[in-house]
């Protein structure tokens, strides 16, 4: 019968998510469910993990080998290796710089971007070119005090609980558990139906942060009811936009400063991007380095490289060139940049130039969507070079594809299955095959988020 097909199956499932949202690892809950019901074999409880993995993920794994160990024959425990520096101990450092790269009034043109220059000491941090800075944030002083003041706790607040709040926990982020506290003090406000439907979640927070909900639902109680429910805090990725091979004692990376005016009207930014922007040369941050090792330049010399990174997409690209640059590859290098207008959004656009004189930028094909009356995107441009595109590929191009998963990496990724089905002679069917083939072969990467 059905529920015995997997009857000869002994499995384990480990799930990974993040507890804030409603359905936490309900991916890895619902296998678990399907393989049980027809019949397969647990050797473990299911594991579920949030960010912080290791710990949960280490104990999931050691029962798992305690059942696999056979006879007096011990379980094989993989013993990864710890590095100085990493996410649960991370690198105090300094800022070095802090350069804003657009320019124009941030609020009245929703953008600002960022790069900042953090200082590597010897013998600390060491990355290559397509690595992420993991960074641990802080709450801006600001957000506590409004925290604070929202809560009823500005007058009785400890410097303890100030200092959790500002380092600790996150105090912007609208979570089933925060919600079903502030529904037992408001049963009339409907926010209690939102725990359990994680769609309908998600767009009640759009545009809102915590204290934004305060406002319209006061809650009053104790500190330690607060800490009960409220989430930490969790270190933030950015693509590295540096080489070391420029300077191995300072790392890179190019942030959009999230700016926006919440549907209660208050003005708010991102708790990691803002706080970043608050920076001071000098003041202290915590790193660590997020390999990447499927997303790096190519390493033949000679090959050539196509990048397709619009907005801060261009953040690994500009770390790539430097590293061709330093390293005296020969590979020709061609970069699709987009972005708003060209005036005031065009990132490292002197940088670039002077890459295209010395040589190592063979080829820079822009789009600024907002500076025509139709609307021009990077695809556009790889439209109008597809026959160029396609001979690159054919010399052994390897194209990289870096920011908007949702909508740019999407419509990029359809435009280059066009140009190879056009300009290869293909039909759909083979022209995906193509592409599949590339990316076995590591000439076509994404990191897209």
């Amino acid at each position: 019968s059905q529920q015995s097909e997997l009857d000869d199956l002994r499995c384990a499932v480990l799930g990974f998510g993040d507890s804030s949202y409603a359905d936490f690892c309900g991916f890895a809950r619902r296998l678990d469910e399907r393989l049980t019901g027809l019949g397969a074999q647990l050797l473990a409880p299911r594991g579920s993990c949030e960010p912080d993995f290791e710990d949960a993920a280490s104990a999931w794994l050691a029962a798992v080998a305690e059942e696999l160990a056979d006879g007096d024959v011990a379980p094989a425990t993989p013993t990864p290796a710890s590095p100085t520096w990493s996410r649960k101990n991370p690198l105090p450092t300094r800022l070095l710089e802090s350069t804003r790269l657009t320019s124009g009034d941030p609020v009245s043109t929703g953008r600002e971007v960022r790069r900042y220059a953090f200082e590597l000491p010897a013998d600390t941090l060491t990355y290559s070119a397509g690595d992420a800075l993991g960074i641990w944030p802080r709450n801006r002083s600001a957000v506590v005090e409004e925290f604070l003041a929202r809560t009823g706790l500005n007058s009785s607040a400890t410097d303890d609980l100030i200092n959790t709040l500002t380092g600790e926990l996150d105090i912007t982020a609208i979570t089933p558990a925060v919600l079903r506290l502030i529904h037992a003090q408001h049963p009339g406000s409907g926010l209690g139906s939102l725990t359990d439907d994680p769609a309908a979640l998600r767009e009640y927070a759009h545009g809102r942060q915590l204290c934004d909900v305060l406002a319209s639902y006061p809650v009053t109680v104790p500190a330690e009811s607060w800490l009960e429910v409220l989430s930490p805090l969790r270190p933030r990725l950015y693509s590295i936009s540096s080489s070391p091979l420029s300077d191995p004692g300072r790392v890179e990376i190019t942030v959009s400063t999230v700016g926006f005016t919440s549907t209660e009207g208050h003005r708010r930014r991102g708790v990691s991007s803002g706080w970043l922007a608050d920076l001071a040369s000098g003041d202290e941050v915590r790193l660590f380095i997020s390999p990447n090792r499927s997303f790096g330049p190519p390493e033949q010399a000679d090959a050539p490289m196509i990048m397709i990174g619009p907005g801060t997409g261009i953040a690994p690209f500009r770390g790539f060139l430097q590293d061709r640059r330093h390293a005296g590859a020969t590979g020709e290098n061609w970069l699709f940049y987009g972005e708003r207008h060209e005036a005031t959004d065009f990132l490292y656009r002197e940088e670039l130039n002077g890459l295209r004189s010395d040589g190592t930028l063979t080829r820079l094909s822009t789009a600024f969507s907002r500076d025509t009356s139709e609307r021009v995107y990077v695809q556009d441009r790889m439209r109008r070079h597809a026959r160029e595109l396609w001979e690159w590929i054919g010399r052994g191009a390897h194209l990289y594809v870096c920011g908007d998963a949702a909508r740019m990496a999407t419509d990029v990724d359809r435009t280059l299955r066009q140009i190879v089905a056009e300009q290869g002679a293909m039909d759909e069917t083979a022209a995906g095959e193509f592409i599949a083939q590339l990316s076995a072969e590591k000439r076509y990467v994404r990191d897209v988020y």
